[in-house]
């Protein structure tokens, strides 16, 4: 599951049980990259909450745009267990085809919105090349209709997929089809 001991959701006790048995609740299951953090329950309290308020929490940004972005920067890290996880929470929203098409290159996707496009233009650049982005980028994201609140929360999903898809490879967190499916999204 992962290169480093983990406490799986049928041996843990204490806070990291507490823990592990409300992320099942509101999740559905406990992901294995929930799992990797079992030795500090406090990080993966923490880990959750910054989750669960980047996408379900209040945003402009709808859920698919969000998972979107989860995809394009997961994709950008060459990180297969989170474009997996991702890319099933997006088919919800999205046809099995165009998440495909948006995990292979999201500039070749024809049908996605100028608006979101601009999204994960500067998802990508903020990835791939983190000291690149400049104020005009953050003017073409305004030039496409979002708000400065709307670029924090950009910039925010794209860095917590930056941090998850570096603990995901890092550790050899493993996903397999079991895993990733059955997700409450």
């Amino acid at each position: 599951m992962a290169w480093i001991d983990i406490i799986a959701p049928d041996d843990a006790d204490g806070e990291l049980a507490e823990i592990y048995d409300d992320i099942a609740d509101s999740r559905g299951g406990v992901a294995n990259i929930l799992q990797a953090h079992s030795l500090n329950p406090k990080a993966l309290r923490d880990h959750v909450t910054l989750y669960e308020t980047l996408l379900f929490g209040r945003s402009n940004l709808k859920r698919a745009e969000r998972e979107a972005l989860a995809v394009v920067v997961s994709a950008a890290n060459d990180c297969t267990y989170c474009v997996r996880h991702h890319a099933e929470a997006l088919v919800a929203y999205w046809t099995e085809d165009r998440v495909e098409q948006l995990t292979a290159d999201h500039t070749a996707l024809d049908n996605l919105s100028a608006k979101l496009q601009s999204a994960c233009d500067f998802a990508v650049c903020l990835t791939t090349a983190p000291a690149e982005p400049t104020e005009a980028d953050v003017d073409r994201l305004r030039e496409a209709g979002w708000s400065d609140r709307d670029v924090l929360d950009i910039a925010l999903i794209t860095s917590y997929f930056n941090f998850v898809n570096r603990l995901a490879t890092g550790l050899g967190v493993e996903v397999t089809d079991e895993e990733a499916v059955g997700y409450d999204y």
